[in-house]
């Protein structure tokens, strides 16, 4: 019983100081909410893309934007390209699974969206390939990774939100952090609050 608690304990523990550390990133999340920001005022909209848990984070953030996140305001428009499994497995199965957030993007994006990439290691090549393709299309690029800040995923940023710790737990739970954040102060500014 003792052993569990310690495990809990030194979990918590470990995360809080993983995200203690990203005080040091502030005006990093500073930028990306002024980015997403600028880009709903201008009838842009907000992609998101990750595997695995990156994926249901992706999908989290979108839900938050479209629904809400504490305030009643108008609804957000923001798209997990995680969601559509017809068009995931189609993109896989008809080419390979790097082009599956490609195609989306190349179908639903257009200059003055944004693209919200997320993958713990910075390495996810169908991420990468997105956000560079994004890049292409004058999509704005935002990437969530860990504490490799020159990983593939950066070369194709406008903005990177870097956690430092190494370890995928404590990289998820800060992005996650992170996007909250995020998600309340767009909500603020759309419901007519100062910043």
């Amino acid at each position: 019983m003792d052993k569990k608690i310690d495990t809990i304990k030194d979990h918590l523990k470990k995360s809080a100081e993983v995200k203690y550390k990203l005080s040091e990133s502030v005006s990093d999340i500073a930028t990306a909410v002024d980015c997403i920001i600028d880009v709903l005022k201008s009838g842009g909209k907000v992609f998101l893309c990750g595997n695995g848990g990156s994926a249901a984070d992706s999908q989290h953030i979108a839900a938050e934007l479209v629904g809400r996140f504490k305030r009643e305001r108008a609804a957000l428009p923001a798209i997990a390209l995680t969601t559509d499994t017809s068009i995931i497995t189609a993109v896989s199965n008809d080419y390979d699974f790097t082009n599956v957030f490609i195609r989306q993007i190349e179908a639903l994006g257009n200059k003055g969206d944004v693209l919200i990439g997320l993958s713990t290691s910075g390495k996810s090549e169908n991420v990468k390939l997105a956000l560079k393709k994004a890049q292409e299309m004058g999509i704005r690029t935002i990437a969530f990774i860990g504490n490799e800040i020159h990983c593939p995923l950066s070369e194709f940023s406008d903005i990177i939100i870097s956690v430092p710790s190494s370890e995928t737990p404590y990289i998820q739970e800060a992005h996650i952090t992170v996007a909250h954040i995020i998600c309340n102060l767009v909500e603020k500014y759309f419901s007519g609050e100062k910043l």
